[in-house]
């Protein structure tokens, strides 16, 4: 059985977004898979397929919290293109084709704060994780590549295992009101706003576009900010 060989880290590049700022250093083979070009391995194929995680916990009662906005996300995307969740040691994976590429869609089952220890034997720079945002609006739908994990315990989770080499989609449910007499762990926890629901389709919408076109591609078209006139 032929091994694969090693990949080494390339040198590292930086971005920008959209508003032309200078975005985080990414890695060669990062930018090779999701900026139009695909590395093929020693027998002429491609290496490597878009692993797509959606995070979030296991069990009905966590269905339709706001911390599941990344499972409904996959869940989304598996009825569209024709996936069939299979039980695996520590994730259920789905996988699809999507435009010309095979896809894997993974929503881990070891709940949120390991999440990174479902995504064994994946590369991180195949991976776009689609994850809920305290930051961002209830129901705006973002693209980033690289970054911190800003307090979610299930990007630290891969982070930790992988490094931050991967493109995610982030699904806002914005902050807890203020003054409301609410923990952020219960708040995330909580039933998930309308505005969030609707939103799921906009971010699987936004998976195809970094699958398909690049991330970014997909930045420029999902993370412009709406153009506000100026008052009479």
């Amino acid at each position: 059985m032929r091994r694969r060989p090693t990949r080494r880290p390339g040198p590292r590049t930086r971005t920008r977004n959209p508003n032309g700022e200078q975005g985080p250093k990414l890695s060669r083979a990062f930018l090779d898979r999701f900026g139009g070009r695909r590395e093929e391995d020693e027998g002429g194929g491609t290496s490597g397929s878009p692993v797509v995680v959606g995070l979030g916990n296991p069990g009905r009662s966590y269905e339709r919290t706001r911390h599941n906005a990344g499972y409904l996300v996959v869940e989304e995307l598996a009825k569209r293109h024709g996936g069939s969740w299979r039980s695996k040691k520590k994730a259920e994976a789905a996988p699809v084709g999507l435009g010309l590429k095979n896809v894997t869609l993974l929503k881990p089952t070891t709940y949120m704060n390991n999440s990174g220890s479902a995504l064994a034997g994946y590369e991180v720079e195949d991976l776009i994780v689609v994850h809920d945002d305290l930051d961002l609006p209830p129901g705006d739908v973002r693209v980033k590549m690289g970054g911190g994990a800003g307090g979610h315990n299930g990007l630290r989770s891969i982070i930790n295992n992988f490094g931050n080499d991967f493109v995610r989609v982030r699904v806002g449910i914005g902050r807890p009101p203020e003054g409301a007499r609410i923990t952020v762990t219960d708040y995330v926890l909580g039933r998930m706003d309308s505005a969030v629901k609707e939103a799921i389709p906009a971010a699987a919408d936004a998976v195809e576009a970094v699958v398909e076109n690049g991330p970014e591609w997909a930045m420029n078209r999902f993370n412009v900010r709406p153009r506000t006139d100026p008052p009479p």
